[in-house]
């Protein structure tokens, strides 16, 4: 799929990146508004932060942006935070509650099915196929899910996010060692904050994927773009932070590269 972009790496770990294309189909932007074509809910510049940092590392990204379908959200649509402010599988807000679409020009039922098919679909293929291919050699697979979200959105959370927002679903999607890794590794990061499991459990593809007593492991990592970016438009990486968290995120992928089940 030409919206796919795949890299094969040799060591168990796949990294996930669902949320950081930019592309929309045609018909997608021609019916969102300007608050829409902002797209100031992207994962700014993930897959550039992780560039490089663990020899042997598979990469799964899809290059469409989460306006026209979010492919970590669960294709029924049902809500993976019941009773609190979310997005839905193709959103119709943004992070602040504004609407995204023209009106009157919002996905209906058989529109969403169709972007389903054409883009949420394939991603999760591939996704699985690479999760596959080295599990078929190491005997387990480790998905790390890639992500990043502004500090502060009161729509969907109260005060200031932490830096590290580490989601296992409460410990059920990866080994605990994985977890207790990962932990580890972001307490020890001196001037950055961590939370387990708070706001930002996993989304939908960590806990599908994460079947430890089947050999899959996942662990979704949120972090709060502060860290390494402007958090406004026009979203610039800002080169001194990214540099200082790399330092931080390259142990822990490489604790993950090194990871054998006990």
């Amino acid at each position: 799929m030409s919206f796919l972009e795949i890299t094969r790496g040799e060591s168990p770990l796949v990294l996930g990146l669902p949320h950081t294309g930019t592309e929309l189909p045609d018909q997608v932007a021609e019916a969102l508004n300007e608050t829409g074509h902002a797209l100031a809910d992207t994962d700014w510049h993930i897959h550039d932060l992780y560039e490089g940092l663990a020899p042997g590392v598979t990469t799964v990204r899809t290059r469409i942006h989460r306006y026209a379908i979010d492919v970590n959200r669960d294709p029924s649509g049902a809500s993976l935070y019941p009773g609190q402010n979310t997005t839905t599988l193709c959103p119709l807000t943004d992070f602040d509650g504004r609407p995204i679409y023209r009106e009157k020009h919002s996905p209906d039922a058989a529109e969403v099915e169709q972007r389903r098919q054409a883009y949420h679909a394939p991603y999760h293929a591939a996704l699985l196929a690479e999760l596959e291919r080295v599990k078929a050699t190491h005997g387990f697979a480790l998905l790390y899910d890639c992500h990043s979200i502004r500090s502060e959105i009161p729509f969907l959370f109260e005060g200031t996010l932490p830096d590290f927002n580490i989601g296992t679903d409460n410990g059920s999607t990866c080994d605990a060692s994985i977890e207790a890794a990962v932990l580890q590794r972001c307490e020890a990061a001196e001037g950055f904050s961590t939370i387990l499991n708070g706001r930002f459990k996993g989304g939908w593809t960590t806990r599908h994927y994460g079947r430890p007593d089947e050999g899959f492991h996942a662990i979704q990592m949120e972090l709060a773009q502060s860290t390494y970016m402007q958090e406004q438009p026009p979203w610039h990486f800002d080169a001194s932070r990214a540099k200082r968290l790399r330092t931080h995120l390259q142990p822990i992928l490489q604790d993950l590269v090194r990871w054998r089940p006990a």
